[in-house]
């Protein structure tokens, strides 16, 4: 069967059009699509998330006390993430545009790296949690290029989001969700490491 058979057969049978397996952003066709919302409830949503920037601890001073070539690095950082927040709709193709209402940046300069923390709130019918991701990521890339000039060897890691509440999933944190149940534990990710298997290779 060619591409266009399958085409034509995804626009003319409505089953093509659900959703594949637990990918929300794809057809049972393969082909990318925006999650249709509309019968969603709006209701408060909050999401927050980490990066960090790793670089020399004299760079971390020097970033502290806003004593760097291109000025200062942690207020210009803060304003970048709390623009790439609003700005995630334009970034990342399928990601709905919402109405913000709050976005918080906290850098804490700290030994060998700057913590970057976003929480981001609105009352919408999706998530926040790419939000959150987008502003800690510009906020990171935004203290890297105020630092290129004295250390290009600089780091950004563990982009991560923390916790969501709010909508249908309900409540999440990263600290919960990497806490081990009875009889479970958990790997370094937080994920559930399968009981080890006797028989070959095991």
């Amino acid at each position: 069967m060619n591409d266009s058979a399958v085409n034509d057969s995804a626009v003319n049978d409505p089953a093509a059009n659900n959703t594949a397996g637990d990918l929300s952003h794809v057809r049972a066709d393969g082909s990318a699509h925006m999650v249709d919302v509309t019968d969603k409830a709006v209701t408060s949503r909050e999401a927050s998330a980490r990066a960090v920037l790793r670089t020399r601890p004299d760079v971390v001073a020097r970033i502290a006390e806003g004593d760097l070539p291109k000025g200062e690095a942690l207020a210009t950082a803060r304003i970048a993430g709390i623009m790439g927040a609003k700005r995630t709709h334009e970034l990342i193709p399928l990601c709905h545009p919402l109405p913000l209402s709050g976005v918080e940046l906290d850098l804490v300069p700290r030994g060998d790296r700057v913590e970057i923390t976003a929480r981001v709130r609105t009352k919408g019918v999706t998530g926040v949690e790419m939000e959150a991701l987008t502003a800690t990521t510009v906020a990171a890339l935004t203290v890297y290029d105020m630092i290129k000039a004295v250390d290009h060897l600089a780091t950004i890691e563990g982009i991560q989001v923390l916790a969501k509440s709010g909508g249908k999933s309900g409540d999440w944190t990263r600290e919960s969700a990497a806490s081990p149940g009875p009889g479970e534990q958990r790997g370094a990710a937080g994920h559930p490491e399968e009981p080890a298997r006797s028989g070959v290779g095991r």
